[in-house]
């Protein structure tokens, strides 16, 4: 069905992309639909999505952008509709120029929805729980203000995997593995996918590949040196103590995005993104 309560949101440290946000709610007003627009921080705008009064959120600006909507919306199920103002776009379908027919399409329900898995990540220590978070993209563990690798023990399901000696480790979920686990040497996985990627940074003399856990896995990431810290999605990071354990599994929240189209989107946008190397033309 076509939404019918829509709410417009855009980076507040992008200007542009709140004139865009203000851009796309009169294009719905003149379209019958009153939909509010305003900085995705704004905390009115925030209590309305809590309150589940809209059906729809339509998020201008970057990778960054879609994250912190998709954070929001998750636990409400709350489709997300992202425009891109930024450079990467991973995440989109939609481009900043000629949103208009596809807003079209929007309305007339030409549209699906796909559902990203996303991570929950919990912080203990001495078997304690210091917290939990959710996290689209993935949890990383990494040295923190010292130049010295860390010593990270992992397992999977209580059983020991292997133990590195590395700047950090990423645990990525699928849409992850286009983002930091992709310039870690990772491999690209499909977005439906529900595996946890794990994927070393810069080993020193341990396991250096990537590996792909079976769904439904709580991976364990454990700390045997000092200063090291977590950060998930690229966040402010948090302090982990030595004999901290960081556990990370499927989490109860999907993240939803809008569609146009087949789903061979996604293989299309990855070749449009690879291609943009500026070595990949030397083998045609």
């Amino acid at each position: 069905m076509p939404p019918n309560h829509i709410v417009i949101t855009g980076h507040p440290k992008l200007a542009e992309s709140l004139q865009e946000a203000a851009h796309i709610a009169d294009f719905l007003r003149e379209r019958g639909l009153d939909a509010p627009f305003g900085s995705l921080y704004d905390e009115k705008l925030r209590k309305r999505v809590h309150a589940e009064e809209f059906d729809l959120l339509i998020a201008v600006g970057g990778d960054g952008t879609m994250l912190r909507a998709a954070h929001l919306c998750a636990p409400h199920n709350l489709p997300v509709l992202g425009v891109n103002k930024g450079r990467l776009g991973f995440l989109f379908q939609v481009e900043i120029t000629g949103w208009e027919s596809l807003l079209e399409r929007l309305l007339a329900g030409d549209f699906w929805v796909e559902k990203r898995m996303m991570l929950q990540a919990e912080h203990l220590r001495s078997g304690e729980s210091l917290g939990i978070w959710q996290a689209l993209n993935d949890v990383v563990v990494a040295r923190g203000q010292h130049l010295r690798p860390i010593h990270i023990s992992a397992s999977a399901d209580g059983q020991y995997l292997t133990s590195y000696v590395a700047d950090g480790l990423i645990a990525a979920s699928a849409t992850g593995s286009t983002a930091y686990a992709l310039a870690a040497g990772g491999p690209i996985l499909p977005p439906e996918l529900r595996n946890i990627l794990l994927v070393p940074i810069a080993p020193h003399l341990s396991v250096d590949r990537a590996i792909v856990l079976s769904e439904g896995v709580t991976v364990s990431m454990t700390i045997l040196s000092e200063n090291a810290i977590m950060s998930l999605d690229g966040q402010l990071p948090i302090s982990l103590a030595e004999e901290d354990r960081v556990d990370v599994r499927a989490g109860e929240n999907s993240a939803q995005f809008v569609r146009f189209g087949d789903p061979g989107y996604f293989y299309r946008n990855l070749t449009a993104h690879l291609n943009q190397n500026s070595a990949a033309g030397l083998s045609k």
